[in-house]
């Protein structure tokens, strides 16, 4: 259910607007607004006191497939004076696993809060993974289910001990540091976070006190560098999350160069600024389950609140189902497994292409395993990275996973073209991932909550759609019924198939 303060408000990009398509007006134009009048689009547009046309919303128009119409402008004008074409900007975009369809889909749900019309918003295109994982829809729907009964909340906590928390969406934000993102798009994704009563990670690089009146949704990471790790700030939280390595770079610590390390973010991290800083790995003081539940034990007990819920993060090496059920030996509440599709531009690609086992399998080893186990139901599973869509969300789950936790697509809702400069020299030209003071400032939270906010609520109904489409009332069903004989009525080997 969504919370009862969030509210879709339409917000623009502050940055640019990059269509698809691309509609001029020739020489030709007399300004007649017959286009503006045939356009059911809201193409194109004369504001109102003025004799010229505006210059056409290009986002708007869905292109030459418009021709089987009956109101395609080009065709109607009677001075030929509209040009539509390939939009040169839009052909050099995305990747294979963020593909140019994906930004600007990701961009149009985080301005309106619902998902494009005209372009794919689902999957990529990098042949693998989730994106050669499809949901077996029943062709005629059938509807037995209110979609308003729907349920997609989970618990972060399993155990008989400790405190009950539930998200009513089954996502919460990944930790980014102060540092490798701005303060202000920190602040934008706790905001979004508080509204709808989910999380967010800070990262290893310290608690900025502009977080602390939203520390109730706010999960203190402690990793290896324990950069601005104090007592207090692990005492603000509910959540405490250990993290031992990061999918995208398993084996490999975290680095922030020395051009990011501002003076803030060195007395933060109590460092010297303009000096790389490195984040060993491992944990020196971790190499058996014992020593993983000291750690455990030592925040528990460092902290007031007893009932607090320790998460563990870690990679997904090949023996990873062994880890998994070490971590639960240890006493963490969530697990969360960090794939290698995730990582910023700092994340190197050898480390990204070679090192960690895909997601999607270290799911299906993780769950199965920790149900032959015996102890799936008292371990909250979460995975990250490369969790793109809403329908990556329903893949995890259906896979094994109670929920996921995002990461690049809050970024990509704020602006992110994936141009991979996160560490070169003053950061993200869109002060993104950041730390220079002036072009931290083209990120306003409260714009940026918004603009998460809004991807937040197009996933959720994506979400109850896809559960609507299976016939679940409780995206607590889906969980492991992705390739398993649990619905044998979809022809005994569950709800997804590989391509198609």
């Amino acid at each position: 259910m969504v919370p009862k303060n969030v509210i879709v408000e339409r917000t623009p990009s502050e940055f640019w607007s990059i269509s698809k398509y691309k509609v001029s007006y020739t020489d030709a134009c007399i300004d007649c607004s017959l286009c503006e009048n045939i356009c059911p689009y809201g193409v194109h547009m004369r504001l109102s006191g003025h004799l010229k046309m505006h210059q056409p919303n290009s986002s708007n128009c869905i292109g030459p497939k418009c021709k089987e119409n009956p109101f395609y402008c080009v065709s109607l004008c009677p001075y030929n004076a509209i040009c539509i074409e390939s939009n040169s900007d839009y052909m050099v975009l995305g990747d294979s696993m963020w593909t140019r369809d994906l930004l600007l889909a990701t961009w149009y749900q985080a301005e309106t809060g619902e998902p494009p019309s005209d372009i794919e918003y689902r999957i990529g295109n990098s042949g693998g993974g989730f994106d050669n994982l499809r949901f077996k829809f029943e062709k005629e729907f059938k509807d037995r289910i209110d979609k308003e009964k729907i349920k997609t909340s989970i618990t972060l906590n399993k155990r008989s001990y400790g405190a009950r928390i539930n998200i009513p969406i089954p996502w919460y934000s990944a930790g980014m540091s102060f540092g490798s993102i701005s303060l202000n798009m920190m602040l934008a994704r706790a905001m979004a976070a508080q509204a709808w009563n989910t999380f967010v990670s800070t990262g290893e690089g310290g608690y900025p006190e502009q977080l602390v009146p939203y520390k109730d949704n706010v999960i203190t990471q402690l990793a290896t560098g324990q950069f601005g790790v104090t007592e207090e700030t692990i005492n603000y939280a509910r959540i405490v999350e250990i993290k031992y390595a990061q999918g995208a770079k398993p084996g490999l610590g975290g680095h922030l160069l020395a051009d990011k390390v501002t003076p803030d973010v060195a007395n933060l991290r109590e460092s010297v600024p303009w000096h790389t800083l490195f984040s060993p790995f491992p944990f020196h003081s971790v190499y058996s389950v014992e020593d993983h539940k000291k750690h455990v034990d030592w925040i528990i007990a460092m902290n007031p609140d007893p009932d607090i819920l320790i998460s563990a993060k870690v990679s997904s090496p090949t023996d990873i189902e062994m880890v998994a059920v070490g971590c639960y030996h240890a006493g963490v509440n969530i697990l969360n497994v960090d794939g290698s599709y995730g990582g910023t531009g700092a994340a190197p690609d050898i480390a990204k292409k070679n090192i960690a086992m895909p997601i999607e399998y270290a799911i299906q080893k993780v769950h199965r395993f920790l149900v032959d186990e015996g102890v799936r139901d008292e371990l909250t599973f979460m995975v990250s990275g490369g969790i793109r869509t809403a329908y990556d969300i329903a893949k995890a789950i259906a896979l094994g996973a109670d929920g996921v936790i995002i990461g690049t697509a809050e970024l990509v809702a704020c602006g992110c073209t994936r141009c991979g400069n996160c560490e070169s020299g003053r950061g993200c030209p869109y002060g993104i991932a950041s730390t220079d003071h002036e072009l931290v400032e083209l990120v306003q939270p409260n714009w940026g909550a918004q603009r998460i906010s809004n991807l937040y609520y197009s996933w959720n109904n994506q979400l109850i759609d896809i559960l609507w489409r299976l016939g679940l009332d409780d995206v607590a069903d889906l969980r492991g019924a992705g390739l398993s004989e649990k619905y044998k009525k979809y022809g005994g080997k569950g709800l997804l198939k590989f391509g198609g």
